[in-house]
């Protein structure tokens, strides 16, 4: 099992360092730093530009080669990811980010494949009733909902039942309140701030754990060796739950692995909605701005997390399959 975890693992390291490197040579060939400085009063020659920007690596009149040379060897010997056009460190933004984002999707994405799996299992154990077909209904209108009209709608929920107790139970905004200290009361105010945002994230996402989980779950259910498992002794929940969920659940396990790194990088409206300056946010932002090296940072940890995603969904299925441990 470890043997097969490090080949999976080397495997996907070299593939992050190619992504990685592409990135960085297809990022300085489409992004621009020097307009970081072009509208800046009073104006600067170019030659004052390219000087500034030589400070970061930036200096679009060093050959590419040599700007690459000096980038990776602040990785390999630093871990140094470079600076963006006005100096700040990619480093410390990533690092302060990663951390937002997260509080912010982890919980989300545990809440979303716990209620959409368990979801799943029930109205696929409960095929074509009331509950049934109300959960799908609930389900799609989910699926079909736009991260911003979810994320307004529980601010809205959120600020209604604010005024109806006359106090602040549940901020709209911000990580955590600016002024607290101490390990519980940013504990605490960090809780309270994620509740909202978590459901919001929790609700557009589930939906497609429970259709997908559903639909396979009911392949299995009229299957040879669910029936066997039944003509032993075992209810139809009993085998349904023993049997047929550990084998539909392998292509959902697969899903949560790709998802990964689109739930950090790609929370970007529900991060805007409520003032979380995460991954997503950056993403943007080093767009926007022309920054080189934070654009490749947010895709080498994008790629990163697709690899992390992709190796947990290996053991998994090497958990759940017996045929994959024997082979």
């Amino acid at each position: 099992m470890l043997r097969y975890i490090a080949r999976k693992a080397v495997g996907w390291f070299l593939m992050i360092v190619l992504a990685t490197n592409l990135t960085y040579f297809l990022a300085n060939a489409f992004l621009k730093p020097a307009s970081n400085y072009t509208a800046l009063r009073p104006p600067r020659t170019p030659a004052q530009i390219n000087h500034s920007l030589a400070l970061y690596n930036l200096n679009p009149n060093t050959p590419v080669l040599d700007r690459w040379w000096h980038w990776m060897s602040g990785i390999v010997l630093h871990f140094d990811w470079g600076r963006s056009p006005t100096g700040g460190s990619v480093n410390d933004q990533v690092a302060y980010r990663i951390l937002v984002s997260g509080q912010l999707v982890l919980g989300s994405t545990i809440l979303a494949i716990v209620f959409g799996v368990a979801l799943g299992v029930y109205t696929a154990s409960r095929q074509y009733k009331f509950s049934d077909r109300a959960w799908q209904g609930l389900s799609v209108l989910s699926f079909n909902t736009p991260s911003a009209v979810a994320a307004l709608a529980v601010v809205l929920g959120a600020i209604a039942l604010n005024q109806a107790l006359g106090t602040t139970l549940l901020p709209v905004a911000g990580a955590q309140n600016p002024d607290v200290s101490g390990f519980w009361g940013v504990f605490a105010s960090r809780f309270t701030h994620a509740i909202l945002p978590t459901i919001s994230l929790t609700f557009i996402s589930y939906a497609g754990y429970h259709l997908l989980q559903r639909s396979l779950l009911l392949d299995h259910i009229n299957s040879d060796y669910v029936r066997t498992a039944r003509a032993k002794g075992l209810t139809r929940q009993q085998a349904i739950y023993r049997h047929g969920l550990r084998t539909s659940i392998i292509p959902v396990a697969t899903q949560v692995a790709f998802a990964m790194p689109a739930l950090f990088t790609g929370a970007v409206i529900t991060e805007t909605v409520f003032a979380w300056h995460g991954m997503g946010e950056y993403f943007v932002k080093t767009i926007s701005t022309n920054d080189v090296h934070g654009a490749v940072a947010v895709a080498a940890f994008g790629a990163l997390m697709t690899a992390i995603g992709a190796i947990l969904a290996d053991v998994v299925i090497v958990a759940l399959d017996p045929r994959i441990r024997v082979s």
